[in-house]
């Protein structure tokens, strides 16, 4: 890590992803000079916690980047396009969680254990695009498999924590499984079902192709990070009653042989990618395992035996971390060390 402090922003700083980042700065012990808090005008004044002080929460505006660095957006789309490019124009570099920038041609959208090459095209606009939740634990375990056999298409369900919905979503499951076990009436306004004790097959908004708005970003992100449009790919994205933790089916077909024992042999040296994979002991990767944890955690590897070059992998990762605040925190420990 650079010896340099550096000026850093969170926009969003009361949001989970805000904590999240916090906490992430914190543990990983990034070099920072000043840390400005940036939110809403309902949360100005507000103090946070880091390192020991408490800093207040200042109002997200246009004017509030100067002397910024790097500034860490988890803010939401609406608020990324209209103050991204402004923090940009500041001098600052914007790593933006949102869903603003993923797909626009001219900003890259990185994974650092995956494509960490594509950082250098922030140039163009000073943005950093952080991908979808689901997509970064997927690519961080597929890259591997992509670079020793290549990859022809992928299958995928996911298994998605309501903490993707954020804290309104955490407070309906809690709220729903208590009125369940009280014989109350349960109630649902952040999903349109119940979402307790249940699996909808619904997340974002559907789409004309009968797919939804999170499905495609999966196929359409896992394409331009991995910089190919040659491979099938399609999801089915999945809301279940658990508070963290995404878990992803994947179903791989490689483009040359691959035996599960060489992909097994892969993960335990994969980078971000911790290999767990006893079944026979009970031991595979749970939602209940990964809070907290940096690693995405890969198992249940198997061949597919359907198809000539087919692999099965079970994904499990902390959406809040690795999904969205601390791969926002590697693209800015990468950036420093290799492009400021």
């Amino acid at each position: 890590m650079s010896e340099k402090k550096y000026n850093v922003a969170i926009a969003g700083a009361t949001g989970a992803v805000g904590g999240a980042m916090l906490e992430v700065l914190k543990r990983r012990d990034f070099p920072i000079n000043e840390l400005r808090l940036l939110a809403s005008e309902r949360s100005v004044g507000k103090k946070l916690k880091f390192q020991g002080e408490e800093i207040a929460v200042q109002l997200l505006s246009e004017d509030a980047f100067e002397g910024i660095d790097i500034a860490l957006f988890s803010a939401g789309a609406t608020r990324s396009l209209d103050f991204a490019p402004a923090a940009a124009k500041a001098g600052a570099v914007v790593i933006d969680n949102s869903s603003a920038y993923r797909m626009d041609p001219e900003i890259p959208l990185v994974v650092p254990e995956v494509n960490p090459h594509a950082i250098a095209d922030y140039k163009k606009h000073g943005i950093i695009a952080n991908p979808n939740c689901s997509t970064i634990q997927m690519l961080v375990a597929l890259k591997p498999i992509l670079d020793k056999v290549g990859i022809k298409r992928l299958v995928i369900s996911t298994y998605q924590a309501v903490s993707g919905s954020g804290a309104k979503a955490i407070e309906e499951l809690d709220a729903q499984v208590k009125a369940y076990a009280a014989g109350d009436p349960l109630e649902a306004s952040v999903y349109p079902h119940q979402i307790a004790f249940n699996c909808l097959p619904q997340i974002d908004s559907f789409l004309d192709n009968g797919y939804t708005k999170e499905e495609m970003k999966m196929v359409n992100e896992t394409r331009k990070i991995f910089e190919d449009d040659s491979i099938g790919i399609t999801a089915t994205t999945v809301r279940v009653p658990v508070f963290y933790g995404h878990s992803e089916s994947v179903n791989v077909e490689t483009k040359h042989k691959i035996t599960s024992a060489e992909v097994k042999e892969l993960m335990a040296s994969a980078p971000g990618v911790k290999l767990v994979d006893n079944p026979e002991n009970g031991e595979y990767p749970l939602a209940t395992a990964c809070e907290g944890e940096f690693d995405t955690l890969v198992g249940r590897i198997r061949e597919d035996d359907s198809i000539e070059n087919g692999i099965n992998l079970w994904v499990v990762s902390d959406n809040i971390l690795k999904g969205a605040a601390l791969n926002a925190v590697q693209i800015a420990e990468t950036f420093i060390q290799n492009y400021k």
